[in-house]
């Protein structure tokens, strides 16, 4: 198939002979005669089981990351948990003698005796409240301990790994 490419007014050569590959020879290379192959090689080799340490060192810092997430994870949530009971031991403390207390007013015959109970009353919540809030602080305080704790010796196990 000679097919001729020709513009108009312009005649070109036949279009087989312009693509031909026959002619063209590609340079050979003596790869034993090359110096640096050898060394280049190695380089490689070199590079790909630095690679392959440097990931699996990721790997396994990564995977004791994560697992160091997933024990003050469930720390906290038992630290949350512990927390919530005991806002609902609160109320419900709280509720109790408030009710008690009003029980106490409708029985109440005079108004010494009003005043009398509600100061009890008072005092009564005031001690409660700074028991509540020391309960409080200790479960926080302990909250706070349990979760970071776990967090604090993985950094320094992962600190004392890369010295």
């Amino acid at each position: 198939m000679d097919a001729t490419v020709s513009a108009p007014g312009k005649s070109v050569a036949p279009f087989s002979t312009l693509f031909e590959l026959s002619n063209m020879q590609l340079p050979k290379f003596d790869l034993s005669k090359m110096e640096g192959l050898e060394a280049f090689r190695d380089a490689a080799e070199k590079g790909v089981a630095q690679a392959k340490d440097a990931y699996e060192k990721v790997k396994t810092t990564a995977e004791e990351a994560s697992k160091l997430l997933e024990d003050a994870y469930a720390s906290s949530a038992k630290s949350v948990l512990a927390y919530n009971r005991k806002v609902i031991e609160v109320g419900r403390s709280n509720v109790n003698a408030s009710l008690d207390y009003a029980l106490a007013l409708m029985a109440a015959r005079s108004l010494s005796e009003v005043v009398e109970l509600s100061a009890a009353h008072v005092r009564d919540q005031l001690a409660a409240a700074i028991q509540q809030a020391e309960e409080f602080t200790v479960i926080v305080r302990n909250a706070a301990t349990e979760t970071v704790e776990p967090i604090r010796m993985g950094v320094n196990k992962a600190f004392q790994k890369a010295a």
